[in-house]
């Protein structure tokens, strides 16, 4: 179900980025010496000791500045603390307690959330410096030394931030509840949709672009299983994100599509496919997630015999970068055809989990090279020893080979249109990773 939130927050170049890429374990966010490099909010799984939970880097926040950008910032910082559950306020050794960092414990305080004290550029080993003691002016409880850098303290911070969270109360009741993300563009109709299968107003529904503004979970049980609902707000192009409150919006979207098992990708019957929809329906394949995309307000389009055949070959075309995903004409408004909705949303859910034991994968296999011989590159030819799947969600499938070179793309596509043949896969990506011998 949902991880809780930890939002890494401070005033401007204290190293919250440089931290914040430390506890993800990669370089994510840009770290530079000027202060204001960190503008939105940016996100990513942390792990610690088993424990899971989302981390938020933050722009610098500066309560008094005038200055547009700044302020702009200000208020993202203040909508990752109110989504937050732990706030880790960052602050610097070096400059000791400024003005700005009351202001900005005063600030965490009003908000109620538990807070971890971070003093950053603790780089020596040993004792922390007379200075760090400073730190308890703040009245925010011990500090924790940390070099971001090098990595010290790191470790006592994680432990101070894991137990402030609450991790029983994230365990849902929901949890053996089949996650389906609801997304799309903006107005084509999700709310009303969870509103449908609900059988009640959940969510609030306007004609008005933006009305959703956070994910909100309806957990609906039934005769085709436990489904937890996940209503997101529509996920605009990045251009036309100009509310701080709308950033926050699209940042749980993309939070709520981590967290399910499948997506429903909404699409306007009216409007058709538009780029912004292959951008959303991209980020849900790159994830591995089951995918389902509903064609909804199938009621108000203009039909004839063949209007659905043809509306669905154009379908087939524009996502052709997802050629495995099943198409569903349904209205939210109406209920047409929500029941081949949940239908679809189980066997998609059931081939994204799905396992091949090695034996039937090494079968297709063989049949496949001896259909079409694998590549070879100056006399030299491509050899699958074997192929394997060490894990679901997606099906991913590790290929033996004697050169990776040889193992060419279009024959990748070939070898997992094989798998696919054989063992289905409807509405799920697959995963080939190739390996050579020894590696």
């Amino acid at each position: 179900m949902a991880k809780p939130v930890v939002a890494v927050v401070g005033r401007p170049n204290v190293g919250k980025s440089t931290l914040f890429n430390k506890l993800i374990g990669r370089r994510m966010a840009i770290v530079e010496d000027t202060p204001g490099v960190t503008r939105d909010r940016i996100y990513a799984p942390c792990e610690w000791l088993g424990r899971e939970f989302m981390l938020v880097d933050t722009g610098g926040i500066e309560p008094y500045s005038e200055d547009v950008i700044l302020a702009q910032m200000r208020r993202q910082a203040q909508l990752a603390i109110d989504s937050a559950d732990v706030a880790i306020l960052v602050t610097d050794l070096m400059t000791g307690v400024t003005a700005t960092d009351q202001e900005v414990a005063s600030m965490l305080l009003k908000s109620g959330k538990p807070i971890v004290l971070c003093v950053n550029k603790c780089d020596r080993i040993g004792d922390p410096p007379p200075e760090f003691y400073e730190f308890y002016n703040l009245g925010l409880g011990d500090p924790i030394a940390v070099s971001s850098v090098h990595g010290h303290g790191t470790g006592d911070l994680l432990d101070a931030v894991c137990g402030k969270i609450d991790f029983e109360k994230e365990a849902d009741a929901g949890e053996d509840a089949v996650g389906v993300a609801v997304i799309g563009k903006p107005n084509v109709g999700k709310s009303s949709l969870i509103n449908r299968i609900a059988g009640e107003e959940r969510v609030i529904v306007s004609d008005i672009a933006g009305t959703t503004r956070d994910a909100t979970d309806t957990l609906i049980e039934n005769e085709f299983g436990r489904f937890n609902f996940i209503d997101t707000a529509g996920i605009r192009k990045k251009a036309k994100v100009t509310e701080a409150i709308e950033h926050y919006s699209v940042l749980r979207a993309y939070m709520a599509v981590d967290r399910a098992e499948v997506c429903v990708i909404m699409v306007d019957a009216l409007e058709g496919f538009t780029e912004q929809d292959s951008k959303i329906a991209g980020y849900a394949h790159e994830q591995g997630k089951g995918c389902v995309v509903a064609v909804n307000k199938w009621d108000a389009v203009e039909k004839d015999g063949k209007t659905m055949q043809e509306y669905q070959k154009k379908l087939e075309t524009d996502f052709s970068f997802m050629s495995y995903v099943p198409f569903v004409f349904i209205s939210a408004k109406t209920g047409q055809r929500l029941d081949k909705l949940f239908k679809t949303i189980v066997e998609v859910d059931a081939e994204n989990k799905k396992r091949v034991t090695t034996g039937a994968l090494n079968d297709v296999l063989a049949y496949a090279t001896a259909r079409v011989q694998p590549p070879s590159d100056k006399g030299k030819r491509l050899k699958i020893y074997y192929i394997t799947q060490p894990s679901t969600r997606p099906p991913t499938f590790v290929a033996f080979v004697n050169k990776k070179d040889l193992f060419h793309f279009s024959y990748q596509r070939y070898l997992e249109n094989q798998i696919r043949e054989t063992f289905g896969l409807k509405g799920t990506p697959v995963r080939i990773i190739v390996r050579e011998r020894g590696e």
